[in-house]
């Protein structure tokens, strides 16, 4: 998909074709700085926001760009919880009236009585308190809210749920039990997650693969303990480099990875590859040239856009430095990668 948003003569490429598959019952997180195209991406699928380029398609059946224009079994299979539970639900109405309402719109049912049973049952789910039901968002905590966001999204019975960044705005004890009960409900119900989150800690918890994204572009797609124990990008390394280690000593003995300079404008971006301005492995001549593919490493599926990957991890920067000279590509190399 891509998505292009043109204000007065600039044009800003948010998305510059991403691709994905996603298997059913599977858990893909996204991460990547703030302007990388995360959120971009998950409302472009929701039809939120209308693509400019590319198909999405759930089970082989090509989805409407905008969500209006989509039947309502597609709405109701695709759901998202938003990050901020404050800003997603109306605080003058009631939990049970919240619920109701989107049951009559995703799932069509008409019936009070029918209702309040699935409602329920909605309730005991995200272990949601019985007297919160007949409350209003203001008189919930945090994470009751977010629980009330969780439940609205599972009202219509979706196939494949949006997380974006659930777990920001909470406490550290209610981030953990809001993990716990996405993992349980992924188990019970057979659900598909798309998983957005800054936190690499978090995405490595829920997520089966986790792909990078740097300025609308897929920069590194692996299985999480992959991706965790042997990243290829450098930019995969530096987000790596700075996740706290609760060990005092190991943390001390790392070496981060410092990142120069700021994130380049997307109005603007970048020859070559993206990343090369502030890349630690920038050759001369190639890097701000040829726009690297994403290049497949081993036997598993795991591919990263570099032409120049970190052969080490953690990787040993000044070591790098001092060397003076290019890292050749890998022999495990075979032809570029196009599909993700």
């Amino acid at each position: 998909v891509r998505k292009t948003f043109i204000t007065g003569q600039r044009r800003v490429d948010a998305l510059a074709g991403v691709s994905i598959e996603i298997g059913e019952g599977e858990s893909v997180g996204l991460v990547g700085e703030s302007g990388s195209g995360k959120t971009t991406l998950a409302r472009t699928l929701l039809g939120l926001v209308e693509s400019t380029g590319g198909v999405a398609e759930l089970d082989g059946t090509v989805l409407a760009p905008r969500f209006r224009d989509r039947p309502r079994a597609s709405v109701a299979a695709l759901q998202i919880v938003f990050q901020n539970p404050d800003a997603a639900l109306n605080r003058r109405h009631t939990v049970r009236r919240i619920l109701r309402r989107t049951l009559r719109v995703l799932a069509n049912v008409r019936s009070a009585s029918e209702a309040d049973a699935r409602i329920d049952k909605l309730a005991d789910a995200v272990r949601l308190p019985a007297r919160a039901i007949s409350a209003r968002p203001t008189q919930l905590s945090g994470g009751q809210k977010q629980r009330v966001a969780i439940a609205r999204a599972f009202a219509g019975e979706p196939r494949v749920v949006v997380c974006d960044e659930p777990t920001s705005a909470l406490d550290v004890s209610v981030q953990a039990q809001i993990l716990n009960l996405l993992g349980d409900l992924q188990k019970d119900f057979g659900l598909t997650y798309v998983f957005i989150a800054h936190d690499l800690n978090v995405v490595r918890h829920i997520s089966d693969r986790v792909m990078v994204m740097y300025l609308g572009k897929v920069v590194e797609l692996a299985g999480g303990n992959k991706l965790y124990t042997e990243p290829k990008h450098p930019y995969t390394g530096a987000l790596l480099s700075a996740v706290p280690i609760p060990n005092p000593a190991l943390g001390r003995a790392r070496k981060p990875i410092v990142l120069e300079g700021d994130v380049p404008s997307p109005v603007n971006p970048p020859s070559g590859c993206n990343f090369h301005p502030r890349c630690p492995r920038f050759h001369p001549g190639h890097c701000d040239v040829d726009e690297p593919p994403l290049y497949p490493f081993g036997e598993e599926a795991h591919i990263a856009a570099c032409h120049y990957p970190l052969e080490s991890w953690p990787l040993q920067e000044d070591e790098f430095r001092r060397s003076g000279a290019p890292i050749a590509p890998p022999s495990l190399r075979d032809e570029p990668s196009t599909v993700l």
